[in-house]
């Protein structure tokens, strides 16, 4: 006979199997993924008690190894499917902008860099390069620079050199603010700046310059800077 936990697993990848996530709440969500990390196990507590902690799901998936362990019933291998699910997702939507235009979806570029750079607790810098017909190229994505809580040094003849090395005809640049506000400062103002009109000369065009928050990700093409 079937206990009420797996019956009641049973229920909840049967909804999913017939309407995906439609109609699920936040804490039925993270019950449906903890049950490929726990088995035999009723997981309701675990799921709410990550929510109460960490506020969302997103900041479920942000958060670090030791943390998640630290919720009562959880260990690692909760942590680690739980990182490996984050891990997926950007791995997905990196595929998926190989097979078309990367530019004409920029909803997808920022979810992309979201989930790469928002939970990091340093500035990083990175690149994407993109052929003639706005796709990413081979091994498209490079981070250039890592720096410290607050300060990342971009020299920005290091990123046109690489672009030109590669043959890119497009870029698009990203980095973070650990400090979760990604308003753009002088710095990255100067460093857009340059960048575009440096791209011009060299029939290297700059798309977009992109801040990740923790919150928002800022986009100069969407604020009018670029064009």
């Amino acid at each position: 006979m079937m206990t009420y936990s797996e019956g009641h697993r049973a229920r909840l990848r049967e909804r999913f199997r017939k309407s995906g996530l439609q109609g699920f709440s936040d804490h039925e969500i993270l019950e449906l993924l903890l049950t490929l990390c726990i088995p035999r196990k009723d997981v309701k507590p675990q799921a709410k008690a990550l929510l109460g902690k960490f506020g969302s799901i997103g900041q479920v998936l942000d958060a670090s190894h030791e943390a998640i362990e630290e919720v009562a019933g959880l260990g690692e291998s909760a942590a680690t499917g739980l990182s490996i699910l984050k891990e997926l997702a950007a791995y997905y939507l990196k595929e998926r902008t190989k097979r078309g235009p990367l530019f004409k979806n920029n909803e997808e570029l920022v979810n992309f860099w979201r989930l790469r750079l928002r939970s990091l607790t340093y500035e990083v810098f990175e690149v994407a390069y993109l052929d003639q017909h706005y796709r990413l190229m081979d091994n498209g994505i490079e981070r250039l620079e890592e720096g410290t809580v607050n300060r990342t040094v971009v020299y920005p003849r290091k990123v046109i050199c690489s672009a030109l090395k590669r043959g890119a005809s497009h870029i698009v640049i990203a980095h973070n603010h650990p400090s979760g506000d990604p308003s753009p400062s002088q710095n990255d103002l100067q460093l857009t700046q340059t960048l575009k009109y440096v791209g011009e000369i060299l029939s290297l065009r700059l798309l977009d310059h992109m801040i990740v928050g923790q919150h928002k990700v800022y986009s100069f093409r969407q604020e009018g800077f670029l064009e």
